[in-house]
């Protein structure tokens, strides 16, 4: 029989290989690789998305398969729990709470003070 602390962390590398299958959107969301840690029945980690700066916990849960993504401000408060999500998904569900807005090109644009052809 495999322990907790076994299971927790096989866990964790699991999430942590399904996150990383998609570089580029994992290090949009400004991630401080020093905080990414296993925890009971998942992940954990900080991040400085457009959208939210804090910790992003990944748990499964084992009664139904699938994943559930918490969302914990610097303050500690839970901003939004994401329930039922497939792995498939997990990366576009993540990326929607943390980075995505609803303007994302121009949000990109003006936080790095790039300008496009229509404003040339």
């Amino acid at each position: 029989m495999i322990d907790n602390e076994d299971y927790n962390l096989r866990l964790a590398k699991y999430i942590w290989a399904i996150l990383t299958s998609h570089p580029i959107i994992l290090m949009s969301w400004g991630i401080d690789p020093k905080t990414v840690k296993t925890i009971e029945l998942g992940l954990e980690f900080h991040v400085q998305g457009f959208k939210h700066t804090g910790l992003v916990r990944v748990t499964l849960n084992e009664a139904e398969d699938l994943f559930c993504v918490t969302l914990i401000d610097d303050n500690g408060t839970t901003v939004d729990t994401i329930q039922s999500v497939f792995c498939d998904n997990l990366v576009a569900v993540i990326d929607d709470a943390v980075e995505k807005t609803e303007n994302y090109e121009k949000s990109i644009c003006a936080e790095y003070g790039i300008i496009t052809e229509s404003e040339k």
